[in-house]
């Protein structure tokens, strides 16, 4: 079977508030971790969110 091009990940505050957003990725063209500038509702302010796995 073949492996899926697109994966799940989670993106995770940097603010350390635990808050997180869950979206797809490219695998294949984007082999780096992605880094995204979001808003965290709970530091109340855009921060940045870096990629983990989801467990």
């Amino acid at each position: 079977m073949a492996k899926a091009v697109s994966l799940k990940i989670k993106l995770v505050s940097s603010a350390d508030t635990g808050f997180y957003y869950v979206t797809k990725k490219n695998s294949r063209t984007m082999t780096e971790k992605m880094k995204k500038k979001k808003y965290d509702p709970i530091a109340r302010k855009h921060v940045e969110f870096t990629e983990q796995k989801i467990k």
